[in-house]
């Protein structure tokens, strides 16, 4: 027995099919939803909180920090055993992120979410949110950090990514592969988390940006960033992590106002390291004191650097939160 919060914040699994609109649209409440699912009396109470009915690329940086607000006051409670939060699934791994980085609790904090509206044939809402409740309510699942759970899978939020636009088994940890699955109500957990970094900060700054290279780009997006006043860039480089040399003109530049630069690879795989002395390559961009983001997709180094900075200012310490992974 045991009392679980499912807190609602909208996406496709909370849509239906507007037939003048022809296209899906939020509809559907958090008690309609669990309206759907098969009862779970006598196994699990759950406390539903309405948080809002959004689509995913609506989400603010304020609407995240208020989301993290209400994550911690709910799982301060003694009887709550773990949290739920269905979310759409475009901007899921980034809010999951956010939650890994700035909370720190053993309970369980598990997203959900749905790739078919509940208008369509194979609607995976219910399924994707009674795995998530058993995921949530599982001893198994404490001190395992964020975890996002689709399709059966249970992944890291640090991991996890959208690999596809419609595919059910969209989200995917190409590097580790999930932690664990979820089976005939059983959670089964192939790993342990080895390692949780926590950045003790309840807010994100909000001048940050990501920027992705392509051969013949110039310095003019750094130089337009930097001049109204972006704190932060996140810059998604080619390979293991270089740019052209304009690109590189702009670096320096943006560093040179105080700027914060972060490189990341646009490669869905591996790690960014200077391995390249030419102008642009790696080696030159760590001589000018870009920080190296692991192997981070830039969406999530983008999260990482938003908490860093609201933070710290302080180039080293930000430069070691990378660096500590």
């Amino acid at each position: 027995m045991g009392k679980v919060a499912v807190i609602f914040t909208g996406g496709t699994i909370a849509m239906k099919q507007d037939p003048n609109l022809k296209g899906a649209v939020p509809s559907l409440t958090g008690k309609d939803l669990l309206e759907i699912i098969p009862h779970r009396e006598n196994v699990l109470e759950i406390e539903t909180i309405e948080f809002g009915n959004y689509p995913s690329p609506h989400l603010t940086v304020e609407l995240l920090e208020e989301l993290r607000e209400v994550v911690e006051k709910t799982l301060k409670r003694d009887e709550i055993k773990g949290v739920v939060i269905t979310h759409g699934t475009d901007t899921l791994e980034e809010t999951a992120y956010f939650l890994e980085l700035t909370t720190n609790f053993d309970k369980p904090i598990v997203l959900t979410g749905a790739m078919k509206n509940s208008s369509e044939a194979g609607y995976d809402g219910p399924s994707n949110l009674i795995d998530s409740l058993t995921t949530a309510s599982s001893e198994k699942s404490k001190k395992r950090g964020v975890l996002v759970v689709l399709n059966g899978e249970i992944h890291s939020a640090k991991d996890v990514t959208k690999t596809h636009t419609s595919s059910l088994d969209t989200f995917k940890s190409p590097e580790t592969g999930p932690l664990g699955y979820v089976d005939s109500g059983n959670v089964y957990f192939y790993r342990n988390v080895e390692k949780r970094q926590y950045i003790p900060t309840k807010k994100l700054e909000r001048r940050v940006s990501l920027l992705k290279v392509v051969f013949g780009m110039d310095d003019k997006l750094i130089r337009f960033l930097v001049e109204n006043g972006e704190r932060g860039i996140v810059i998604e480089g080619t390979g293991r992590g270089n740019v052209p040399p304009k690109v590189a003109e702009g670096i320096k530049y943006a560093i040179s106002k105080g700027t914060v630069v972060v490189l990341v690879s646009r490669c869905p795989m591996g790690r960014v390291h200077p391995s390249y002395a030419y102008e642009g390559g790696g080696k030159h961009l760590e001589s000018l004191g870009v920080i190296f983001g692991g192997n981070l997709s830039g969406q999530k180094a983008r999260v990482k650097l938003m908490a860093a900075l609201a933070y710290t200012s302080d180039y080293r310490k930000i430069r070691e939160i990378f660096e500590e992974e």
